[in-house]
Parts: structure tokens; C-alpha cells; sequence
């Protein structure tokens, strides 16, 4: 034993490396490398940087010392981004989406390496083909620094978003090969992947061009630090929680597959709730960046909490004896609600008591408590209407994951546009309080607006009391529906 362990530690670096590595990792840029499209987009970019610095070398003859840094390295990125936004994550939604297919995923995971591992070999071997792409053309963008009109921070910081913005689409499309099963919703799913890869090369771009362009100006901006520390932590949290969520999806119904999700959700509000925190404090304890922290982050968590709270009824066995009723981490729908519901609650008393102890003296500073409070209230709402819908008939077609899903759009579809309608035929305002009160869009705005006429909110205090408290008897008679279901699974 002692004598395998001291061959081991004195093998090269190398194939101790190659021993530790995912072995997935090694066989997908193996074959990456090979292939006809890696050495043709490396082929042409190549040229492309190459063309482009001849023709920087004969404008630079030409022109004397005239800035065109800015110009020539927004050039080289978009010869880079074009393969980074789109070759490398439509080659990785590929590789996944052919490996179910041709129904050789049940080889990977007869390997033992498990959902995750593979996964994460997967997205691995693509920023690894990635790198090697940005090692060449790194060069290039750094010659654009000595062609003047662009600071070596404007460089870094284009560099770092665009790294962030590869590595986000590339999990994006790995997570989009989980996602549909038949041919046809493959299908969808392909041409959905083509278009949000588009608009992602556009985006991209987009922003490279305004920061290489507008640098000088932009560099001295004081909410630029914000900007990109905001969309960073986006880009690379919304990654991870794309990331568990594939490999849940690939899970075994028998595994503990909702931690990694569910967790990732929860350390993603928390960190969130500090820099909210942070900057609320940094900034001089300003009312509006809780009021807008609150309903943004409601807004997500709605659209998270959907896919939380319509899991599966019931869990396996295996899985039972070590759940609690505090386990809102492991599978089951009645544990996702709780956790769903649990955020949504938390985040809007979060920036309520921000925004309550924020200074300031304008008048609309009631209207901001509101509609903070209002936006954790709808979300909960609704997704206790479409679990009662979906869960008390007893049909376990319409209790799928898919149908309640489908149920909480129709029913805040309903709520949006009926009431404005409804106000219309009673000779009442579009926007009437009452009659728009349960109503998610117009009712927010309500909340959220002052009568300057008046010097009071639109909506009373009453009026908050009243949706919260038809929130949590919504939220309980949802609760206690789910419970009934899963008994009645485990029973079965």
C-alpha cells in the first residue's frame, strides 16, 4: 500500500492531473479539437485578427497617432465573440442533446460519475476549447491598447463580462438539452436555442461596443462599478442555479435531486440580500433602491418559486425517513411551496424593514412600503390559486408539474386582464382600486403610486392588510392541499 501511494506522488504532474481531472473532461475536448468546425472558426478567426492588424499597421502608416484603439479592439472581440457566444455553447447543447438522442446517456451514467460530474465535465471541456480559442486572439486585443483610445481597465473589464457571458450561455444551453424529451419538443427547443443565442451575440456585442467606445466617459461614471458588479453576480449566479437545475432534471427520481437547486436559490438570495444591504447603506440609506430591490426580487422568485413549488408529489422511500418538516431542501411539491413561499415572504419583510428604516422626506415614501409589500403578496397568491386548482380535483393529470405551471400563467393572465375590463363596463376607471385589487400588474402600480392632490397613497394601508391576509389563507389552504395529496401518494 505504502509503496503504490510513494509510485504515485513521484508519477509527473502530469498524469496526476489526468488521474484527478473528470475523464469526461479529457474525452470532449478530445473530440472537441478534432473536429471540423473547431479548426475551421479557429482557422478563421485567426485570419480575420490577422487581416484586421494589417489593415491597423497601413492606418497607423497613414494617419499619424490618431486614437483607433477603441475601433480596432471592438473589431478583434467581435471575431472572438462570435465563437464564444455562439459556437461554444451551441457546440455544448449539442454534445448533451445528442447524447439523449442517441440514448447514450444511460452509458455516461452506468460510469458512476453521476449527473453533476458529467455536467460539469461538459461545460469544463467547452471553456477549456473556449480558452484555447481566447489564447489567440488574446494577443490581438492587446495590441489595441498601443493603437491609443482604450485604457488596459476598459480591456479587462470587456474581458471579464465576456467571460462571464460565455460561461452563463454555455450553461444555458446545456441546461436547454435537459429540458424537452419527444421529437417535437426537441425541436422547439432547438430553434429556441438558435434565437436566444442570436440575440446573446447581439447583446453582447452591444455592450462591448458602448464600453470600448464610450470608455473614457463611461470610466468615470461612479455607477459603473455597480453596473458591472450587478451584472456579474447575475450572469455567474443565474449560471450556477441553471446548472443544479439541469442536473436535477437528470437526477434519478430515488436521488435527493432538489438540494442542489433548491440551495443554490437560497445562498442566491442571501448573497443578494447583503449587497442590497451594502449598497443601501453605502448609498445613504435611499427608500427606492429597497422599494426597487423588493419588487425585483419578487419577481424572480416567483418565476424561480414556479419551478420549486410544481415538483413531484411525494418522494421515494428511501428518502422519507430522513425528512423533516424543516427539510425544504429535499423533493416533494408540499416541501418546494414552503420553500417558495418562505422566500417570498422573507424578501418583501427584508426591503419593507429597509425601506422603512431608509431616510428621506418625499411624499411618496407610504406608496414605496406598499407596493414592496404588494409584491410579495401576488406571487403568493397566485401560486397557492393554481396548487388549490390544480391539487383538489383529485386528477393527477392536471396536478403535473407542467399543469400547475400552465395554471399559475392563465390564472395571473386572468387576474391582469379581466378586472380593467370589467371596470370598463361598470363606467369605472381602467385602473379602479377596488375592483383592480387582486389584479397583479395594475394593482402593483396602484400600490406603488401617490395622490399628489391629496398628499396620500392611492391604496390604504387597509388595502395591503387585506391582500396579505387573502395571501396566507390562500398560502394555507394550498398547504394543507399539498399535504392531503402526499399522503394520499405514499398511501398508494
Amino acid at each position: 500500500m505504502s509503496a503504490a501511494v510513494e509510485s504515485a506522488a513521484k508519477a509527473p504532474l502530469g498524469e496526476r492531473l489526468g488521474d484527478r481531472l473528470n475523464p469526461l473532461v479529457v474525452k470532449e475536448i478530445r473530440q472537441g479539437v478534432r473536429t471540423r468546425v473547431f479548426w475551421v472558426c479557429f482557422g478563421l478567426m485567426l485570419l480575420a485578427c490577422v487581416l484586421l492588424s494589417l489593415m491597423a499597421y497601413a492606418d497607423v502608416r497613414d494617419g499619424g497617432y490618431r486614437p483607433r484603439g477603441g475601433r480596432y479592439f471592438f473589431s478583434y472581440f467581435v471575431c472572438l465573440g462570435l465563437v464564444h457566444f455562439f459556437v461554444i455553447p451551441y457546440s455544448a447543447y449539442r454534445s448533451l442533446a445528442r447524447e439523449r438522442e442517441d440514448e447514450t446517456w444511460v452509458l455516461l451514467a452506468l460510469t458512476g460519475l453521476g449527473p453533476r460530474r458529467i455536467l460539469r465535465g461538459k461545460v469544463m471541456s467547452y471553456l477549456v476549447q473556449a480558452a484555447l480559442y481566447a489564447s489567440a486572439a488574446g494577443p490581438f486585443l492587446l495590441f489595441s491598447y498601443y493603437l491609443n483610445g482604450i485604457s488596459l481597465p476598459t480591456i479587462l473589464v470587456v474581458l471579464s463580462l465576456g467571460a462571464a457571458w460565455l460561461m452563463f450561455l454555455t450553461v444555458l444551453a446545456v441546461c436547454a438539452a435537459t429540458l424537452a424529451d419527444g421529437r417535437l419538443g426537441r425541436a422547439f427547443v432547438h430553434f429556441l436555442v438558435l434565437g436566444v443565442l442570436a440575440g446573446a451575440v447581439f447583446q453582447g456585442l452591444v455592450a462591448a461596443f458602448a464600453l470600448s467606445e464610450e470608455s473614457s466617459r463611461l470610466m468615470r461614471e461612479k455607477e459603473l462599478p455597480y453596473v458591472i458588479g450587478v451584472a456579474l453576480w447575475l450572469m455567474l449566479s443565474y449560471g450556477w442555479l441553471l446548472y443544479e437545475a439541469a442536473a436535477a432534471r437528470l437526477s434519478l427520481i430515488t436521488e435527493n435531486y432538489s438540494w442542489g437547486p433548491r440551495g443554490a436559490l437560497v445562498v442566491q438570495m442571501l448573497i443578494t440580500a447583503l449587497g442590497v444591504l451594502g449598497a443601501w447603506v453605502k448609498e445613504g440609506f435611499p427608500r427606492e433602491l429597497a422599494a426597487v430591490a423588493g419588487i425585483l426580487g419578487c419577481l424572480h422568485l416567483t418565476m424561480a418559486g414556479l419551478f420549486v413549488m410544481s415538483d413531484v408529489d411525494g418522494q421515494a422511500r428511501a428518502l422519507r425517513a430522513k425528512t423533516r418538516a424543516w427539510s425544504l431542501l429535499r423533493p416533494g411539491a408540499v416541501r418546494g411551496f414552503r420553500l417558495a413561499v418562505l422566500l417570498l415572504v422573507g424578501w418583501a419583510l427584508f426591503c419593507t424593514v429597509l425601506g422603512w428604516s431608509s431616510s428621506g422626506t418625499r411624499n411618496n415614501w407610504r406608496s414605496l412600503l406598499h407596493a414592496t409589500a404588494a409584491a410579495g403578496a401576488y406571487p403568493v397568491l397566485f401560486l397557492s390559486a393554481a396548487v388549490l386548482v390544480a391539487k383538489l380535483p383529485r386528477s393527477d393529470r392536471l396536478a403535473s408539474p407542467a399543469a400547475v405551471r400552465i395554471l399559475f400563467m392563465a390564472l395571473a393572465g386572468l387576474a391582469a386582464v379581466l378586472p380593467p375590463l370589467l371596470a370598463l363596463l361598470m363606467e369605472e376607471s381602467a385602473d379602479n382600486g377596488l375592483i383592480n385589487l387582486l389584479n397583479p400588474v395594475v394593482g402593483l402600480v396602484n400600490f406603488a403610486t401617490h395622490d399628489y392632490a391629496t398628499d396620500q397613497p392611492k391604496m390604504t394601508v387597509e388595502l395591503v392588510y387585506f391582500l396579505c391576509g387573502v395571501a396566507a389563507l390562500a398560502a394555507f389552504g394550498a398547504d394543507r392541499a399539498l399535504v392531503e395529496r402526499e399522503r394520499r401518494v405514499h398511501a398508494s
